[in-house]
């Protein structure tokens, strides 16, 4: 069949009358979602995939919560599906864990049938592929899981959208302002979001309730009285924000949604011990203090320097406190080790894991996304000196959002959509009345909207020319052949992202999987990556069968990938193993021959699955 590409989208300008920002936000939100797709359909032509097909798609932590998602519609009722997920076997086996609580899986756990509005299901055909493989069949519409799934993260981002619009409006004042940051975002879309290449990730859920979240703030920041609803809403998005997502954390300050969030997520330990409680005990202690002077005005300027000097020491001690109380039940990982990791020259295996990966390394800077947002560094310093309490709390977040940006690129998802909002200042009258009257000032908006679109139109066309076709037939081979040649209840390890989609794709049960945030699961995973490490084949064996698996599956890529120097998994492992560092690495030796430790089951080009021997379980 012949490939069907989305319509083209176009940007327009709409112009100010009464109608104006309603017009505006329904096409918004329209053209942002009928974008998304266009991209999403072009790099993988997910319309004519299989669905297998469709789920390799979904790769590392995409298809770990997408087979949640999967478990749902497949359950005889929502309860059923839910009492399955929060009693799962299958992600770490033989643990059983509550999924809901470890991976945030609200947006999972809260969706609608797909045929409860009465939607056409689906529609289906057969797609000849080339190569000689036999033809599949393909099915989109909304009673197609996969589409359906993604279909309702565009949806959101879509809504996100107009959101955006409606900020830029009103932090500007001006239906113009609005439309500056719309097209700020559609010029460097790249830079703000990767929702379009990985729709089921949390931060496609929760970031859109974080601009709600914003922009409510912002009205509360600009009224002098607070309103009891407004306050209730505030709190409302920041629940919506930290349920999805747990690197909401970083973001959030309100002792609300804190508590909601904690109960909601089962007594998540991790949100427990994080900076973000921490942050709020000594902002308790602070406020103390602010009262105690406030009651004693004898206090003296050293008294209460030490108070305020303290805080950000009371921030680390407190850290280290509840981390130390709970791992006495449930360790856990320390973020701070990362920051270490990329302010000196630290590194252990779990950091290195982080930061080997791109989205984790320090923001490189592109000539393209600073041309056409540099302007708005000019408008950030203005609001401070206007003394508007609104401006200076965007301009301060604005300023804590590009260190953090700095020291990790994925951070560059609420730096680089707030730049785009700060670029609607250049319609805010009160800061740029000195150039004219309206005419004058409009024509000034439109002067620099057209030197930014130099670059942003090529970003723009940059993004819509990434063209691709998703085929990957070797794992096609490995999923089929687990299907039909293991046992049900067959226990597999191996890399982190292969494991996600052994899990979706045959139902099996892996013992490690690409959530990596949790220490236990931390733990699990390098037992597991001892095999690409130089340590004895036997010792290897002990620890996979430590771990109950009954499959290993090795792949030759992960022995040889290097991302940059020092990030290939054997150059990690000299790191963590110094007493064998130097030795053949062993996924290179069993890639030769598995035995006498192993016996190999299947091999194709990619993946090589090993079985350890029965009589290996006791020889522990």
């Amino acid at each position: 069949m012949e490939r069907v590409n989305a319509p083209d989208v176009e940007i327009q300008v709409i112009q100010s009358d009464r109608q104006a920002l309603p017009l505006a936000d329904v096409m918004s939100k329209t053209l942002f979602r009928a974008h998304l797709t266009n991209l999403f359909e072009n790099d993988k032509h997910f319309s004519h995939l299989s669905s297998i097909e469709k789920e390799m798609a979904f790769r590392t932590e995409m298809g770990l919560y997408y087979s949640y998602f999967k478990v749902f519609i497949n359950a005889p009722s929502f309860l059923h599906g839910l009492h399955h997920i929060m009693n799962d076997r299958f992600s770490e086996y033989p643990l059983v864990i509550n999924a809901v609580k470890r991976f945030n899986l609200y947006p999972e756990d809260l969706h609608w049938h797909m045929d409860f509005f009465g939607i056409p299901t689906k529609a289906c055909w057969n797609v000849n592929r080339a190569d000689g493989l036999s033809p599949v069949e393909s099915c989109e519409g909304m009673g197609d899981a996969a589409y359906f799934y993604v279909s309702c993260v565009f949806l959101l981002n879509g809504v996100m959208m107009s959101l955006f619009l409606l900020y830029g409006t009103y932090l500007s004042g001006s239906r113009l302002g609005g439309v500056v940051t719309v097209l700020c975002l559609f010029f460097n879309h790249g830079e703000s979001t990767r929702v379009m290449w990985t729709p089921p990730l949390r931060e496609s859920f929760s970031y859109p309730f974080f601009v709600l979240q914003m922009l409510l703030l912002t009205r509360i920041l600009r009224r002098s009285n607070h309103e009891r609803r407004s306050l209730v809403a505030l709190g409302a998005c920041n629940v919506l924000f930290l349920l999805p997502w747990p690197f909401a954390q970083f973001v959030l300050l309100t002792q609300a949604s804190f508590a909601i969030c904690f109960v909601m997520l089962f007594g998540n330990l991790e949100l427990l011990t994080s900076f973000y409680i921490s942050s709020l005990v000594a902002g308790w202690v602070s406020r103390l203090g602010n009262r105690l002077k406030c009651l004693n005005t004898q206090v003296s300027f050293c008294h209460t320097s030490f108070l305020y000097g303290g805080v950000f020491q009371a921030i680390i001690a407190l850290k280290r406190l509840t981390s130390l109380c709970v791992s006495l039940y449930f360790p856990q990982a320390h973020i701070g080790n990362l920051i270490r990791s990329k302010l000196t020259n630290y590194k252990d295996f779990h950091t290195l894991m982080y930061t080997c990966a791109a989205e984790f390394d320090f923001m490189e800077l592109e000539v393209g996304f600073i041309s056409s947002v540099a302007h708005n560094f000019h408008c950030v310093s203005l609001p401070v000196c206007a003394c508007v309490c609104q401006m200076v709390y965007h301009s301060l977040q604005l300023v804590a959002f590009a260190v953090l940006a700095i020291l990790v690129m994925r951070i560059k998802l609420f730096l680089a959509p707030l730049m785009c909002l700060m670029a609607s200042l250049i319609c805010f009258r009160q800061l740029f009345g000195w150039i004219g009257e309206h005419f004058k000032r409009h024509i000034t908006v439109f002067g620099i909207l057209s030197i930014m679109a130099i670059q942003g139109v090529a970003n723009f066309q940059s993004q819509r020319g990434i063209v691709g076709d998703f085929s990957n037939l070797p794992q096609e081979q490995l999923l089929e052949w687990i299907n039909a040649n293991t046992m049900p209840n067959a226990v597999f390890a191996g890399s982190m992202p292969t494991m996600a989609s052994v899990k979706l794709s045959t139902g099996r049960a892996v013992v490690n999987h690409p959530h990596y945030e949790d220490t236990w699961q931390k733990e699990r995973t390098n037992l597991v990556y001892t095999m690409y490490s130089c340590k004895l084949a036997k010792e290897v064996k002990r620890n996979l069968m430590q771990l109950q698996a009954d499959y290993l599956i090795l792949e030759d890529s992960w022995c040889n990938r290097r991302s940059r120097p020092g990030c290939s998994m054997p150059e990690i492992w000299d790191v963590e193993d110094q007493e064998n560092r130097g030795k053949l690495p062993l996924c290179t030796l069993l890639s030769i021959d598995s035995q006498p430790h192993f016996t190999t089951m299947f091999e194709n080009k990619f993946y090589k699955v090993l079985k350890i021997p029965i009589a290996a379980k006791y020889d522990l």
